[in-house]
């Protein structure tokens, strides 16, 4: 009996240790990143030492062997991840712009399930009472929204200060790390040829270069290299 209640601690002890160690090697996320996938394989880590510890045929090294190789498994698709954009989109989803300049967009809306009091509830967890507020909305993989308003309704506002602001586009990251983001260039209307022209202009032609490079329609492009 005696060796069961050691062995029971011994498996909390090093699956605490080896769950710690697996999720610091995929990187550091808060709760509110956590994209489906990610939470799918937190899911089946926790699964794994929750089995060995009510499962006495389980022993200590099979379950430290069973979440190192879902480690290891989840290292190499994210890794893979990284470099394709084609099925990062496929397994941990793209950014869903909702309202555009003010408008909303109820096919996108229904596309990705969500309804009008789900989208006013999540805005007021923003401060943020009603859809006039808002100029652009983006609906985030990880389920959570980000928000841009008229520069109106920003405090202190424009509108109460009697001052005229010009209005100013969000920002998108259309390259990371010398990657471009075809997702990002997609959700903007334009196309990787129109993105390596644009940057040659700007006299940035090699995107290998490039550590990032925001764009936005009134602003224009923000780039810093890596030199």
């Amino acid at each position: 009996m005696a060796m069961l209640y050691l062995d029971t601690v011994m498996k909390l002890a090093l699956g605490l240790g080896a769950l710690l160690i697996v999720t610091r090697v995929l990187g550091k996320k808060e709760m509110g990143q956590f994209t489906p996938f990610d939470f799918i394989y937190a899911l089946v880590l926790g699964a794994l030492l929750e089995e060995s510890l009510y499962d006495e045929k389980v022993s200590l090294w099979q379950m430290l062997f069973g979440v190192a190789v879902w480690g290891v498994l989840i290292y190499i698709v994210e890794v893979i991840v990284a470099k394709n954009s084609h099925l990062r989109k496929f397994l941990k989803g793209t950014t869903a712009r909702i309202i555009k300049d003010g408008e909303l967009n109820l096919e996108k809306m229904k596309k990705n399930h969500l309804e009008m009091e789900t989208l006013r509830t999540m805005l007021r967890q923003q401060g943020i009472f009603s859809l006039k507020e808002v100029r652009d909305l983006y609906l985030e993989p990880s389920g959570t929204i980000s928000v841009k308003k008229h520069p109106s309704a920003e405090p202190p506002t424009a509108e109460k200060l009697q001052l005229e602001i010009d209005d100013e586009a969000p920002s998108i990251l259309l390259i990371d790390e010398g990657r471009i983001e075809e997702d990002m260039v997609e959700l903007i209307g334009k196309s990787k040829n129109w993105l390596l022209k644009e940057l040659e202009k700007e006299g940035y032609p090699d995107i290998g270069r490039i550590v990032y490079a925001e764009w936005s329609k009134t602003e224009g492009f923000y780039v810093k290299t890596y030199d």
